[in-house]
């Protein structure tokens, strides 16, 4: 068990192993502290660094923790899901009355591609522009919510497309039943929280 301990610290990073010997000490087994000791006296690395880590370790902690108490509920969630759900359809509908407005077609699968390609369209748009411009919805704005990293910062438009595409997945939608933050979350690295800025 000893060697097994001396072999995984061995593959740790020096600032990995002085988190080890300081914030997460108390996850840790003492063998695994002590295998951890004996790494860094191996490494001969400078406990001159010890502090700046730690002060770094213990801020993003307490960050993580700001940010996964202010995640809402699944109850919040499904208002969101259903405010969302209507302004979608609504524009979605008024999208494709201009468009069916202007273009007569007359061949029914032409009409078919055009109502699925206005669906998806007006899906991917919608939660897209408004979470990539304000991070959050209009359901968000109404619930006082907003879309975060899991480390509580804005997201990037890339996480926010990949938020948006992943709504796809089937079962995202129930997901929130189940877990605080739904697959669409997880797999982007979001969450939603309170917006403690209105």
């Amino acid at each position: 068990m000893e060697n097994e301990f001396k072999e995984v610290m061995s593959q740790r990073t020096n600032e990995e192993l002085i988190k080890i010997l300081t914030v997460e000490i108390g996850k840790y087994q003492p063998l695994a502290v002590e295998a951890a000791e004996l790494e860094v006296k191996k490494r001969n690395i400078d406990t001159s660094d010890f502090e700046q880590i730690r002060e770094k370790a213990f801020a993003e902690k307490e960050q993580k923790e700001k940010v996964n108490s202010n995640v809402v509920g699944s109850g919040i969630r499904f208002v969101n899901f259903l405010i969302d759900f209507i302004v979608w359809l609504v524009l979605a509908f008024m999208i494709s009355s201009v468009i069916g407005f202007f273009i007569q077609p007359t061949n029914q699968g032409i009409i078919s591609l055009i109502g699925y390609i206005l669906i998806f369209g007006t899906f991917i748009a919608y939660y897209a522009i408004m979470e990539i411009k304000f991070q959050k919805t209009i359901g968000k704005f109404v619930t006082k919510t907003k879309v975060v990293k899991i480390n509580g910062e804005k997201p990037t438009d890339s996480d926010i497309i990949a938020r948006t595409f992943c709504r796809f997945i089937p079962f995202d939608r129930i997901s929130f039943l189940f877990v605080k933050n739904g697959i669409h979350d997880y797999l982007s690295k979001t969450t939603v929280v309170k917006d403690k800025t209105e």
